[in-house]
């Protein structure tokens, strides 16, 4: 029974397009926000605190400063709300969850971008 959920769970993945990204990488999620009868998209652009999860339950947090306010959204990874993801800048981290960055302000909060040859 557990082999025929699992590979339901692979056909679902393999359907949505979605590309490799990190914590400390800074993404634009485009997410679908429906209001009354109207639909649009709506860009949500910040760097990636954490990814949890597996499979269709994998999420990832996205922090944004928004009127020097720190937000943070979860979005989860797999969901038909989000249109696209695009990695616009690679960090260079080295935990895989960055909570600190909660307490950090100013120019302390930038993460260092990766270099990719």
């Amino acid at each position: 029974m557990s082999n025929i959920v699992h590979e339901i769970n692979q056909l679902l993945i393999a359907d949505k397009n979605v590309p490799t990204f990190n914590t400390g990488d800074n993404v634009s999620v485009h997410y679908k926000i429906i209001e009354g009868a109207k639909e649009r998209i709506q860009i949500y652009r910040g760097d990636v605190i954490y990814i949890n999860g597996q499979g269709l339950q994998k999420r990832f947090c996205v922090r944004k400063l928004s009127n020097g306010v720190g937000v943070e959204r979860i979005f989860p990874m797999h969901s038909p709300m989000i249109d696209k993801i695009e990695v616009n800048k690679m960090g260079r981290v080295r935990r895989s969850k960055i909570y600190y960055i909660r307490d950090l302000k100013g120019k302390a909060m930038r993460i260092k971008e990766k270099r990719v040859s």
